[in-house]
């Protein structure tokens, strides 16, 4: 009887670099596939409406004005604060750019109605013809 000696085995070894090139790729697949939400910069809890529509993405987008339930004014999407008179000034300036400008006001269901009325006059004076409130439909969080 012959006997072999047994050649000893090299542990077997794990290559970093192809683990970390796999890493790698899954990651930006991961970076490429996630949704981004938008978040909006006020949480409003807009009323509910059974006529609620959407607007369509070919028109102009309007003016939006945001009223929190403290009434504080924010304009445009940005959301910055504005005072009743400023708003007046920006409408103005909006309205003298061309005749078919919209306006949408974005009201909490507790905004005071007080500072509705004072944007729609603002509107009024600033000759919008177009005044639009935001709404949700009913059973939409």
């Amino acid at each position: 009887m012959q006997f072999y000696p047994r050649k000893r085995r090299q542990a077997p070894a794990v290559i970093i670099v192809a683990l970390i090139d796999i890493l790698i790729v899954l990651l930006i697949f991961l970076m490429v596939t996630t949704t981004f939400k938008q978040q909006p910069a006020l949480k409003l809890a807009l009323p509910e409406s059974s006529q609620a529509q959407k607007t369509g993405a070919s028109e102009a987008p309007p003016v939006i004005v945001s009223i929190d339930p403290k009434g504080i004014l924010r304009l445009g999407a940005d959301a910055t604060p504005v005072t009743v008179e400023r708003l007046k000034e920006k409408l103005l300036a909006e309205a003298a750019k061309g005749p078919d400008v919209k306006l949408a006001i974005s009201a909490d269901t507790a905004a005071p109605f007080g500072v509705i009325v004072k944007v729609m006059d603002a509107a009024k004076e600033a000759k919008i013809k177009m005044v639009n409130a935001f709404t949700k439909e009913p059973g939409k969080p």
